[in-house]
This record gives structure tokens, sequence and C-alpha cells, in this order.
């Protein structure tokens, strides 16, 4: 079976060295074996599981998530129905998401059509949201 150095899996995975020694730490990846010098020596499947990782990562799988993945992977109790729920959980996580998003669209846009744009920053509808003194500024000049 052919070895590899962290820098040619880092290569094959396209991921950083230090990534690599993140997610040893982190118990995504198995430590590796060592050379009686001491550098670590991969097997070729580790390159597999990173590309595993990146693409779970991609998807938005946390890495806690993605640890448990590919637990399940290898439980030979586990069913594709289970992982396939934990796929429509992450769809509704992903959901819930975008309609935060929209919100925070809506209320951006909000902002942006209070404000005129020709007024100094002093006097700006959008500062002054963010300040949360909206119409203050404009109550004391008013008084």
């Amino acid at each position: 079976m052919e070895s590899f150095t962290i820098g040619q899996v880092a290569r094959r995975a396209e991921v950083g060295v230090q990534t690599i020694r993140y997610y040893e730490r982190e118990g995504l990846l198995p430590e590796p074996a060592r050379r009686p010098s001491g550098y670590r020596v991969y097997p070729e499947g580790v390159v597999r599981r990173l590309l595993f990782i990146r693409r779970a990562k991609e998807l938005g799988f946390s890495l806690r998530e993605i640890k448990e993945l590919l637990a399940l992977r290898v439980d030979p109790g586990c069913t594709c129905g289970e992982i396939k729920a934990r796929a429509l959980a992450k769809v509704d996580d992903v959901d819930r998401k975008i309609a935060s998003l929209q919100c925070i669209r809506g209320a951006l846009l909000d902002l942006a059509d209070a404000c005129p744009g020709g007024n100094a920053t002093t006097d700006c509808p959008i500062l002054d949201a963010l300040d949360g003194t909206k119409g203050e500024h404009h109550a004391e000049a008013n008084r």
C-alpha cells in the first residue's frame, strides 16, 4: 500500500497542512503512523476522507456533524435512512438561515430607502438606526 507525506496529502486533497493537523487534533482524521525520523506517513485513504470532509463542509455541515457522519459511515447498525434524516435536517437549517438572511436584506433595504443620500453623516438615518438613536436627532431638532 502506498503512503504519502503530509505535504503530498495536502496537495492531493487541496487543503493546507495546518488543516490536516487540525483535523487530526479534532478526531476527524486518525493519528498517522510515523517514520523513525518522526515524519507523518499517511495511507491513500486519507485523501478520500479529506475530500469527504471538504465536500460536507461545502454543503454546510459543521465539523461536529461531519465527525458524526464519518462515524455513522462505519457503524454497521446505521442505515441510509439515518443519513438521509441528517441531510434533511441540514436542509431545514439552511431554510432557516435563508429566511433570516431575507429578513436582514429587507431591513437593509428599508434603511437604504430611508436615507436621502445627501445628508451629512451626523444626520444619516442608517447610522442613527445602527446606533439605536433612530429619529432622536430629528426629535431634538424639532423641540
